[in-house]
């Protein structure tokens, strides 16, 4: 059973930084993708960013210069750096790990890790 832990959210002041990160565990599949949504308190839930392992990303606009997110297959581990933060990014953030066994690709979610952003 594929198992998708996040960390790395916390409190940062506006233009900070943080790295959010996801540990796949528990399969031997090749990472094929990963997507990175957010939800803010009273807000549907949106896409932030995606990446796939043939190096094709695509972000959403407000972070489109400001968000990096990449996948480490070796180390089974995904990311996403967050630079310039801003007062409209607090949010929990979930990564949506695509992950390819035996001919079907599956999805699995980490648990979301929350990001605050605050003087």
């Amino acid at each position: 059973q594929v198992q998708v832990v996040e960390s790395g959210g916390g409190l940062v002041q506006p233009g900070g930084s943080l790295r959010l990160s996801c540990a796949v565990s528990g399969s031997i599949g090749k990472i094929m993708a990963i997507r990175w949504y957010r939800q803010a308190p009273g807000k549907e839930r949106e896409w932030v960013a995606t990446t796939t392992t043939d190096n094709t990303t695509n972000y959403e606009d407000s972070v489109k210069a400001r968000c990096i997110a990449s996948i480490d297959n070796a180390k089974r581990m995904l990311y996403l750096q967050m630079h310039s933060l801003k007062p409209e990014d607090p949010a929990v953030y979930f990564c949506d790990c695509a992950i390819y066994i035996a001919g079907t690709t599956y999805d699995s979610w980490g648990q979301g890790t929350q990001v605050t952003v605050s003087s």
